[in-house]
């Protein structure tokens, strides 16, 4: 085990050349990162995720019945022993040669057996007053987390110059703001990748879990060889844009369709003007160009580019998803028939 942590805490890889561990060893003049702070993260996320339940049981719960918000699920399908096993232990969407057997084998007709696979997907759909009260804890904490960031790196010089990410680096002193927006950001998405698991399976799991562990890598990546301040930079560009799609969320379900158009163009804009412009303009500018003059490259520079880049292809995934629902929801703006009813199926490729 001794040599395994000496292998995985390689200073070549982590630090920079002629850079030690003993030289990042916290003194009475400054405090640096040091990797066993991020362990108190787990028990937090864990506090975060009771503190969620509790908030979505006691806030979230009174304020969806102040909307009218009900918790009625979608109907029930007829219980089945037979259709029951084959959707649990087969396949939740059968082809027509299963429909068939099945229609034979139930003396039932294939519209009816199709309508009750329909029916039992549905089942394991979230409520819309679980999905609102999820987004209005979403939407809390990503308000708090950007409000925080902006007062705190307003008065940060890296956020005017992000040269000064990479000045006198590593030897950079961890402030107790750094630490704090650190620890609070890293035992948030632990909570949410531990969420996947509890929570109703949905069909972004993949990709929302990548998402998580990329985001997680970076957060750990970035605190450890002391990367926090292009970490805090990258971390509250993140958050700027999640507050308003929450809020669109919440609208949604909340049948404000006017009001949840709005704030869907706003997130739209947002998010791919700072995902696809500021990005990769001032973020990854700085850590792959900037960071090589100042400091030069080393291996786990490469390996921190790497998961930005990783973000960046998600960010551009996502970006497509959401030109695709903006144009099908124009279309659907000029449709006279069905308007609303369309609107909310449009929204529902993204929430």
């Amino acid at each position: 085990m001794a040599g395994i942590l000496a292998w995985f805490w390689n200073e070549r890889f982590w630090l920079p050349h002629n850079v030690t561990w003993a030289d990042l060893k916290n003194t009475e003049e400054a405090t640096f990162p040091q990797a066993e702070d991020l362990y108190v993260a787990c028990p937090l996320a864990f506090c975060i995720f009771m503190i969620r339940l509790l908030f979505e049981r006691f806030i979230g719960r009174p304020c969806a019945s102040g909307l009218k918000i009900q918790a009625n699920g979608p109907q029930k399908a007829q219980p089945n022993a037979i259709l029951e096993k084959v959707f649990t232990a087969i396949t939740k969407h059968p082809d027509e040669k299963r429909l068939e057997g099945l229609s034979k084998q139930l003396d039932w007709d294939v519209r009816t057996i199709q309508r009750w696979f329909r029916q039992r997907r549905n089942q394991e759909k979230p409520s819309t007053l679980a999905r609102f009260c999820e987004s209005m804890w979403r939407f809390t904490f990503y308000l708090y987390i950007f409000t925080y960031g902006v007062r705190f790196l307003k008065k940060s010089p890296w956020l005017w110059n992000t040269k000064e990410c990479w000045y006198n680096y590593p030897y950079q002193p961890l402030t107790v703001d750094i630490h704090y927006y650190y620890l609070l950001e890293l035992s948030f998405y632990l909570s949410l990748l531990f969420s996947q698991f509890t929570d109703i399976r949905r069909k972004d799991f993949p990709i929302m879990f990548l998402h998580h562990v990329a985001t997680i890598s970076l957060i750990v990546f970035s605190y450890v060889n002391n990367m926090a301040r292009v970490g805090t930079l990258v971390m509250c560009l993140h958050d700027a844009a999640d507050v308003l799609i929450e809020a669109a969320k919440m609208a949604n379900y909340a049948k404000c369709q006017i009001l949840c158009n709005l704030l869907f163009a706003m997130f739209a804009i947002l998010f791919i003007s700072s995902r696809l412009g500021v990005y990769p303009v001032w973020i990854l500018n700085t850590t792959l160009f900037e960071s090589w003059e100042i400091v030069g490259p080393f291996p786990s520079w490469w390996v921190f580019n790497l998961l930005l880049i990783l973000l960046q292809l998600l960010h551009s995934f996502w970006s497509y998803l959401i030109v695709k629902t903006a144009c099908k929801s124009v279309i659907t703006s000029t449709n006279g028939k069905k308007k609303t009813t369309s609107s909310n199926r449009v929204f529902g490729h993204v929430f």
